[in-house]
C-alpha cells in the first residue's frame, strides 16, 4: 500500500474510537443558519417522525467524530448526504431520509439520475467541494457516516452497505466503531475489565502494541457478532468495554440477528483481512483475544457464548 496516498491510509487504519465529551454540544440557537448553497431549509422538508434524531445531535456526533467546527460540520453533512444519494437507488435513499432529522431530508432528495462511482471517487468530491485534501476530507465523511449509522436502524445502514462498492465498507466499517452509542440505550458496563486493561491484555499476549491490539480486538469481535446468535451477543455487550461494542454490533447487523455458521478457517481468513495481518498472526491475535474475553466476561457468559462454538473452534480457544 503506497504511504503517501492519503485516501488509502484513512481508509484502509481504523483508529481507535474518540472519547466523547470534550466539546458542550451548542443550543439549537447557536446553530449556524443554512445559508450557505447545498444546505437543507429547515422549511423544506415535512414534519419530523417521532422517531427521527434530533439535528443537534446529528451535528454533534459529526463534529467529535471529524473533529471540526460545527460550521464545518453542518457543510459536510449535507454535502456528503447529496453524494449517497447520488451513489444508491432513489428508494434507498427515501428509507434513509425517513430516519433523518428534517433540516437534512433536503439533502438525501436525489438531483439527478444514480451514478456509479468508487470510494476515491466520492472522497475526491468531498474534498473537491470543501477545498481540502483527501486525507481530511476521509475523517469528515467518516463522521457524517457515524452519525448517519446512529439515526437510522443497523438494518437499514447494512441495507445502505449492500448498494455500495466494497471499497467503501472500510469507510463504513471505522465509522460505525467511530460513533457513540447512544446513552439512553447503552447498558452500564458489568464486565472485569475496563477499556485500557483490556487493551494492554491482548498486547501482552499477543506480543504486539496497542494499536494493533485495538484493531485485532475488533476484527475478532466483528466476527465474533457475525457467528453468535443475537441473544447470545446482547450478553455479552454489557461485560464488554463501551470501545468495543459497536465492533460486536457490526458483526450482528451484518447477520441480521440470525448466526452465521462460519467455520474457523473463515472466521480466521477475515480477521487476518480487517485487521491486516497473515493468518499465522491473526491465529495469535485471535486466541489472545478469546482469553482476554474470558476474564473480561466471566466464566459463565464466557461458557454460555463462546465455549459453545462448534468444536472445530477449540484450537482457537486454547491460549497462545
Amino acid at each position: 500500500m503506497p504511504v503517501d496516498d492519503p485516501v488509502t491510509v484513512v481508509l484502509a487504519v481504523a483508529r481507535p474510537p474518540r472519547r466523547y465529551g470534550r466539546r458542550t454540544p451548542r443550543s439549537p440557537d447557536s446553530v449556524t443558519p443554512a445559508a450557505t448553497v447545498g444546505r437543507p431549509s429547515p422549511t423544506a422538508a415535512p414534519q419530523p417522525r417521532q422517531d427521527t434524531m434530533d439535528y443537534q445531535e446529528f451535528i454533534t456526533i459529526v463534529e467529535q467524530v471529524a473533529d471540526i467546527s460545527g460550521e464545518e460540520a453542518e457543510s459536510v453533512a449535507c454535502l456528503t448526504l447529496r453524494l449517497l444519494a447520488r451513489r444508491v437507488t432513489p428508494g434507498e435513499a427515501e428509507v434513509l431520509g425517513e430516519r433523518l432529522p428534517e433540516r437534512l431530508r433536503p439533502c438525501l432528495e436525489p438531483d439527478g439520475p444514480p451514478e456509479r462511482f468508487h470510494v476515491d471517487e466520492f472522497v475526491r468530491r468531498v474534498a473537491e467541494h470543501t477545498g481540502i485534501d483527501a486525507g481530511t476530507a476521509a475523517e469528515q465523511a467518516r463522521g457524517v457516516l457515524a452519525a448517519l449509522w446512529r439515526a437510522v436502524s443497523p438494518d437499514e445502514f447494512e441495507d445502505l452497505r449492500s448498494e455500495l462498492p466494497k471499497d467503501f465498507y472500510p469507510l463504513m466499517d471505522t465509522a460505525m466503531a467511530a460513533a457513540p452509542p447512544p446513552a439512553e440505550d447503552e447498558p452500564p458496563f458489568a464486565g472485569g475489565l475496563f477499556y485500557d486493561e483490556f487493551l494492554d491484555r491482548v498486547a501482552e499476549l499477543a506480543a504486539t502494541d496497542r494499536d494493533h491490539a485495538h484493531r485485532a480486538t475488533e476484527a475478532v469481535l466483528d466476527m465474533l457478532g457475525l457467528r453468535l446468535s443475537a441473544g447470545q451477543a446482547d450478553d455479552l455487550l454489557p461485560l464488554l468495554p463501551l470501545q468495543f461494542r459497536p465492533a460486536l454490533r457490526r458483526g450482528g447487523a451484518r447477520s441480521r440477528g440470525g448466526a452465521v455458521p462460519l467455520s474457523p478457517d473463515v472466521f480466521l481468513h477475515d480477521v487476518a483481512k480487517r485487521a491486516g495481518v497473515t493468518r499465522g498472526d491473526a491465529t495469535k491475535d485471535v486466541r489472545a483475544v478469546f482469553a482476554v474475553l474470558r476474564e473480561a466476561v466471566g466464566e459463565k457468559e464466557y461458557h454460555d457464548a463462546i465455549a459453545r462454538l462448534p468444536g472445530a473452534y477449540r484450537p482457537l480457544l486454547q491460549p497462545g
